[in-house]
């Protein structure tokens, strides 16, 4: 059974970097806003090997009237453990986390395969697509949380 705790922004390159930036300079793996005191990192452990991550930022978008938001950014499973569920687990357990922080809403940019994926767990997308340069095609997706 995985195990997910909190990790540091740095942990985070070893699965960011093969996942999200191959090929790029390990330095387009820090984002902005990681070593902020209230950016929050987690990592998926299996056998105490680190194979997904995940980060969440308090970050409010203006497409969006709430006024607790947060965005997920950096969520990634190494590719030789996709499919086992590892990224619903950790999308899960951020999305418990938030609302315990009395988060309102989160919504983050993703990528065009992953779309699909976030729309299973109850995202939906606003606006139309647009490119990040370098890393491809994305559309913002976002989800209310319940009380």
């Amino acid at each position: 059974m995985p195990d997910i705790k909190k990790i540091t922004a740095q942990q985070t390159f070893s699965v960011r970097h093969p996942v999200l930036r191959k090929g790029l300079p390990i330095e387009s793996c820090r984002f902005d806003g990681d070593d902020l005191a209230t950016t929050h990192h987690f990592g998926l452990f299996e056998k105490n090997a680190l194979i997904g991550v995940i980060s969440v930022f308090e970050m409010a978008n203006l497409l969006f009237d709430s006024t607790n938001q947060a965005q997920i950014r950096g969520m990634a499973v190494l590719e030789n453990h996709q499919g086992n569920g590892y990224g619903s687990d950790l999308v899960r357990y951020v999305e418990q986390f938030l609302q315990q922080q009395t988060t309102d809403l989160i919504w983050f940019n993703a990528r065009e395969n992953a779309v699909r994926f976030y729309k299973k767990m109850g995202y939906e997308i606003i606006g139309n697509a647009f490119e990040i340069k370098g890393v491809g095609v994305h559309f913002v997706m976002f989800k209310v949380l319940s009380r």
